[in-house]
């Protein structure tokens, strides 16, 4: 009898322990005021990590339908983890700029085994020095050559589709071959190397960044593998770690490649990106024949020769954050985009004729940067699919010292998650919110609108520093598709099943019909 007491004690510790860790997590002062606020119900110990470790397209559902119910704020807890979710206008306006809260959410410390400090991850004077490094980087002037790139990648898209067209309409699986243009034009413009589709590294390159952005998301929903340590040691984590050295060491070729290229002319096209030169001249036509396109990268070396607390080790970060965070975002973008295009016939055709009218009598048929400034309805469609589609859904922030929302009052040492899927569908702020229409944000429409229910950007200091790259690659391509094919829709944008990743995407394959256009 002694023995069987003796047993049952010490078997029952473990869960005391674990019931008087859960007593102290919701009445310390930080679980006392969590739990002020509204959500789903939680389970003693294990919180709501039942409702989140679930397949993908069911969490999708459930932060959705949280954000409705419990609207304009909601809160659940993973563990130990309290995390509160916001959608409200009023409430990014006091978080997103804010210079104090710039720390990214827990959810990123998973990307640091690959992307280290890089300017998605770091924060403090880190990343305000880096920051400061890379805006000239998008200047109208680089930008400028980044179109031409933008330009010749769209027609080797648009002659691979026409030449599978000569027997018929083609239909494609968009993600795939968006996310080789993407992925193509990220790295010509961060690196300077241009992707060969039949070179077998360059294709091991794009698989590997793709397999990662799985990994990360798949280990995110786990709270119990937040551990390197432990995780290292799953199948996965192994996986993961030759992944990372895969595609650090295939950076670290082409930043050797590019100093030596830059060793070999004695630097002098590094000047290009001195911050005076950037702003304030173009590169003449003679020099840019006389030298290989500069990229972000080249920005980096100069910086890191010039003496701007930027390293090799530096250099690598960027270059894999920029070409992660990048191209994902934009073939998602592109996605839906193709695809409200598809639907709406009408606005399809008032781009194509905008398009046509820019085009028109140009000596040559290429497009400039001032061509795709021109399409102001093209630009307002991207816009009303970036709000339906906003291409980061959700943007995670570590509060670091206690923050009065106007919803809500969050203590130090919670994440904030913020839902821009739900503010760009507010119906307080966008009639109609699901329907589709550019006109939105025509000037005298927006007028009066809140600053801050629409931000697919993000928006403060850490907003998107690649915004304008990215609508510039946007519309060179849809230009590009739409002066050569009508798209016409397999399937409906509303029916397309969407699934929480680092980036929106889709639960399944979505197809799209080109059918070539007869000149």
């Amino acid at each position: 009898m002694e023995f069987f007491t003796l047993t049952t004690l010490i078997l029952s510790f473990p869960i005391i322990v674990l019931f008087i860790f859960d007593y102290y997590l919701h009445h310390n002062r930080r679980g006392i005021l969590v739990d002020k606020i509204p959500g789903p119900k939680a389970f003693p110990m294990l919180g709501n990590a039942l409702d989140v470790n679930v397949p993908y397209e069911q969490l999708w559902h459930f932060l959705r339908n949280s954000a409705r119910d419990y609207y304009p704020v909601y809160k659940f807890w993973i563990l130990n983890w309290p995390v509160i979710n916001i959608r409200h206008p009023d409430d990014l306006e006091i978080l997103l700029p804010s210079n104090k809260h710039i720390e990214k959410s827990l959810f990123y410390d998973l990307l640091h085994s690959w992307l280290n400090d890089g300017l998605l991850t770091s924060t403090g004077d880190k990343w305000r020095g880096r920051r400061k490094i890379l805006t000239p980087a998008f200047h109208f002037n680089v930008l400028e050559e980044f179109v031409d790139t933008f330009v010749e990648h769209t027609d080797r898209l648009v002659e691979n589709l026409l030449a599978e067209a000569q027997s018929g309409d083609v239909v494609k699986e968009l993600l795939p071959i968006f996310s080789k243009f993407t992925l193509g034009t990220i790295c010509e413009t961060a690196m300077g190397t241009t992707f060969d589709e039949k070179n077998k590294i360059q294709n091991e390159y794009r698989k590997a960044i793709h397999d990662i952005g799985n990994l990360f998301y798949w280990r995110a929903t786990k709270p119990w593998l937040k551990s390197d340590f432990i995780y290292s040691m799953t199948t996965r984590g192994k996986q993961q770690a030759k992944i990372i050295k895969n595609l650090q060491d295939f950076t670290m070729t082409i930043i050797e490649e590019r100093k030596q290229y830059h060793d070999s002319t004695g630097g002098k096209y590094l000047n290009e990106f001195s911050a005076e030169d950037t702003e304030n001249k173009s590169v003449p036509a003679e020099l840019r024949k006389s030298r290989r396109r500069l990229a972000f990268l080249d920005l980096l070396i100069a910086a890191s020769r010039n003496g701007q607390g930027i390293d090799d080790h530096g250099i690598q970060e960027e270059v894999a954050t920029f070409v992660f965070e990048g191209h994902d975002t934009t073939a998602a973008a592109l996605l839906f985009l193709s695809l409200v295009l598809a639907e709406h016939t009408d606005i399809q055709n008032r781009c194509r004729e905008e398009i046509q009218e820019v085009m028109r009598g140009k000596v040559s048929e290429k497009m400039n940067i001032r061509d795709v400034q021109k399409l102001n309805y093209l630009e307002r469609c991207i816009k009303e699919s970036l709000r339906l589609y906003p291409s980061v859904p959700t943007i995670g922030r570590k509060v670091i010292e206690d923050l009065q929302l106007k919803t809500c009052f969050v203590p130090k040492g919670t994440i904030i998650n913020i839902h821009l899927f739900d503010t760009h569908r507010d119906p307080n702020y966008w009639p109609r919110p699901n329907v589709f229409d550019p006109d939105r944000f025509l000037p005298e429409n927006s007028k009066g609108r809140h600053p801050f229910a629409y931000v697919p950007f993000s928006a403060g200091p850490r907003n998107c520093i690649g915004q304008k790259f990215a609508m510039l690659e946007l519309k060179t391509l849809i230009a590009g598709l739409l002066l050569n094919f009508y798209l016409e829709p397999m399937e409906l944008a509303a029916h397309v099943r969407i699934v929480p990743d680092l980036v929106l995407r889709t639960a399944h394959p979505v197809p799209l019909k080109f059918v070539p256009i007869r000149k």
